[in-house]
């Protein structure tokens, strides 16, 4: 874990309320994997805590981090300016670990798609079925990242771009036909919650992996801020001992 000054190389809009920022980093921070996360300052001292984006891609010393501007956090983000230092904490919490698997179904919603494509992206020897699910056209971004798996299908909850429908549903559709020997998801605590129970009613036994999306403090497991429960009825931090887990290790 390193603490390192970076540079913005670009920050811009990728979708309706969505940017992406790039960040050279002045040396290496070590391997950086789909699934893990940093922790980035806005550059407004005024607010304390940093941001946790997770990692979307890697190339060289340039890390893509996607944001959705919510606050005055992410709102700050937005006028970072190309050449403007920020201080990043990466990286950070573990990563979807595919070694083994050779075809995977990916599963993402809205801004979940993003750790997703940095998983898509390092696992070039994996055949990869992705089902993204977006809220709108306007919020619909990146397809060109997504589009490096074997088959792409895009819902959106209004059917104004791709299928009317969500992510779950398409991806139960070809669950068979696909014959996935892994799943990898990410997106709103709701639409995991129905993946979990879905899988769970069909009775379907392929691994799936999930990154939890929660509210962090410090982001190193200290704070207690984004604990979840465990299958046992123990805590789990999210930042340290996630954010990915396997899907029926956790409360949904």
């Amino acid at each position: 874990m390193k603490d390192l000054l970076c540079t913005v190389r670009d920050n811009r809009p990728v979708a309706e309320n969505i940017y992406m920022i790039t960040l050279t980093l002045p040396g290496s921070a070590g391997a950086l994997h789909g699934g893990q996360f940093v922790n980035l300052a806005t550059g407004d001292n005024s607010l304390l805590l940093r941001r946790p984006l997770g990692v979307c891609l890697v190339e060289g010393n340039d890390v893509s981090l996607c944001y959705q501007v919510k606050g005055r956090g992410t709102q700050t983000l937005t006028k970072a300016k190309v050449g403007d230092e920020l201080k990043m904490l990466l990286p950070l919490g573990n990563y979807f670990d595919l070694s083994g698997y050779k075809k995977v179904a990916v599963v993402g919603g809205g801004v979940g798609i993003f750790p997703l494509i940095a998983a898509i992206r390092e696992n070039s020897g994996v055949e990869f079925h992705t089902y993204a699910g977006f809220r709108n056209a306007a919020a619909v971004c990146l397809l060109d990242e997504l589009g490096k798996s074997k088959t792409l299908t895009v819902t959106t909850d209004d059917g104004s771009y791709g299928a009317k429908g969500n992510a779950v549903d398409a991806f139960l559709t070809d669950e068979k036909n696909i014959n996935a020997d892994a799943i990898i998801a990410c997106g709103p605590p709701v639409m995991l919650k129905i993946l979990k129970a879905k899988l769970t009613e069909r009775s379907i036994q392929t691994p799936c992996f999930v990154s939890l999306e929660e509210r962090m403090g410090c982001g190193m497991g200290a704070c207690l801020v984004c604990v979840c429960k465990s299958a046992d009825g123990k805590n789990a931090r999210v930042c340290k001992d996630g954010p990915v887990f396997e899907i029926n290790s956790v409360e949904l």
